[in-house]
């Protein structure tokens, strides 16, 4: 897997690039890639960014007890893609609150944009799953991404 940290094309901003490759089981009956798989591979690249910035999820949990969940999504699905296509995944921060982080992502396939969303997420605490303040620390290190 090579993946990519480099400015985003239409801002200042830092954007980070998973590539992702469409298999079968990606796929529904029609043949397109099933419309929940896209926010499998925004995921993906979440997680990704996050362990190339130096905070893997495992890390985040086991020693600031923290977790980043899902808090909402507004996606648009504009263009379909199918099996054996080579996608990318492009991730921006565009937004540290206290306690979440709002990230813009686009699915592009040949720098055709086929799926955008904007994702909310929540920072909570491990063990009582209930929203709380970003560490100063990983603040930090998520505020030069912006």
């Amino acid at each position: 897997m090579q993946v990519t940290n480099h400015p985003a094309p239409t801002s200042g901003r830092a954007s980070f690039t998973l590539p992702v490759r469409v298999y079968f089981e990606d796929t529904d009956a029609g043949g397109v890639v099933y419309y929940a798989n896209y926010l499998k591979f925004c995921e993906r690249a979440r997680t990704e960014w996050l362990r190339t910035t130096g905070l893997a999820q495992n890390r985040l949990a086991a020693e600031q007890g923290i977790l980043f969940v899902v808090r909402s999504v507004e996606a648009s699905y504009l263009r379909p893609a199918v099996l054996d296509d080579m996608l990318e995944v492009v991730t921006m921060l565009d937004k540290l609150g206290r306690a979440s982080l709002d990230f813009a992502q686009q699915v592009r396939r040949d720098g055709q944009t086929l799926f955008e969303a904007r994702i909310s997420i929540a920072c909570v605490e491990r063990s009582a799953m209930r929203p709380t303040p970003i560490p100063s620390a990983v603040r930090a290190q998520l505020a030069s991404l912006v």
